[in-house]
């Protein structure tokens, strides 16, 4: 049973980063600008956001570490938004490609946390450390038996529940309401879509396209920021400048969605249990061993990967993107 709790646990904690990193690359896709920048947005809003924890940390910050969390998380928020603001300018006002200009940033990413962080803490110290105090502090189950079954259950709830629970998962929760509210039953929202799909008509209508544009991106680049943080707190080795690919993965998982939130959920589950599934394979009886092949451990870690290739050959069908998605938007063509 506790593998079982262990293996919900963790696919709930990997879930969170891609939840929000798809959810960000679909506001800005849904506007008409491809994001393919999500991995080195990832980066920098990981790298502010644990340059935060590190200063406060030596500090003595223990006693007030939720509220050094939340603030961990706008600090990675405004890091985000920030860096995106390139891609915007380059994509929106200078009409750039925009494929070229997200990988550019993608790799500046991480050189540039690199350099940061070795002029911080000395050349060679590539980790920034996360502080012991980064979990949300809760108080066990209490049941009136607490033999037997309930016993059982309690620890079982308990390693779902809290065995690596921080305020990104909340956060995320909050976020996925906000965004299906805010594209489904805002005018913005409405705007924001009709950007995405048809830039003519809705700047025929008084819809400042350029705007649109630039928040779509904008709000991409916050919810990017903060799916690096919430990356770099799942995998719990701290920040070492590298999010894994998983700015990447989010794009599948954006794109497996078909660009709507609830569907990005499912793909976001979907996708983190198989890279659970890949952590705990030595533990699983059910998975082959490969004994006799050396390195084995490699062939698991590629596992969430190639799941990803194999879906989106599958899908990529039956995917629906923007139609005016990566199309640099001009005033004077109809």
């Amino acid at each position: 049973m506790n593998i079982v709790a262990d293996l919900i646990s963790g696919t709930i904690l990997f879930a969170v980063p891609l939840l929000l990193v798809a959810l960000g690359g679909m506001f800005s896709e849904r506007s008409g600008v491809i994001n393919i920048a999500l991995e080195g947005i990832m980066i920098v809003g990981a790298l502010f956001s644990c340059l935060y924890l590190r200063t406060v940390n030596i500090a003595g910050a223990a006693n007030h570490a939720q509220g050094h969390m939340i603030a961990a998380m706008v600090v990675s928020v405004a890091a985000g938004g920030l860096y995106s603001l390139l891609l915007a300018v380059a994509a929106i006002n200078l009409k750039a490609n925009q494929t070229i200009g997200g990988t550019a940033l993608n790799l500046l990413a991480p050189a540039f946390a690199i350099v940061l962080t070795w002029v911080i803490q000395g050349q060679g110290q590539t980790t920034i450390p996360l502080p012991d105090w980064r979990y949300i502090n809760h108080a066990p189950f209490v049941f009136q038996n607490p033999d037997g079954f309930w016993a059982s259950l309690t620890l079982f709830l308990d390693r779902i529940v809290f065995k690596s629970l921080y305020i990104t998962t909340p956060a995320a929760i909050l976020v996925l309401v906000l965004a299906q509210m805010f594209l489904y039953k805002t005018k913005t929202g409405l705007r924001l879509r009709a950007c995405g799909e048809h830039p003519q008509a809705a700047d025929a209508l008084g819809v400042n396209v350029y705007k649109m544009r630039y928040l779509g991106v904008f709000i991409s680049g916050c919810l990017g920021g903060l799916g690096g943080f919430a990356y770099t707190l799942a995998a719990g080795s701290g920040f070492q400048s590298t999010v894994a690919g998983y700015g990447f993965l989010a794009l599948a998982v954006m794109i497996f969605g078909n660009w709507k939130p609830l569907n990005i959920l499912g793909a976001s589950l979907f996708f983190a249990f198989f890279r659970i599934i890949s952590s705990y394979a030595s533990s699983l009886p059910f998975l082959p061993k490969f004994e006799n092949i050396k390195s084995k451990e490699n062939l698991y870690l590629m596992l969430p990967y190639i799941v990803t290739m194999i879906v989106l050959v599958l899908t990529s069908g039956k995917s629906r993107a923007p139609k005016a998605e990566g199309i640099p938007y001009d005033q004077g063509k109809r």
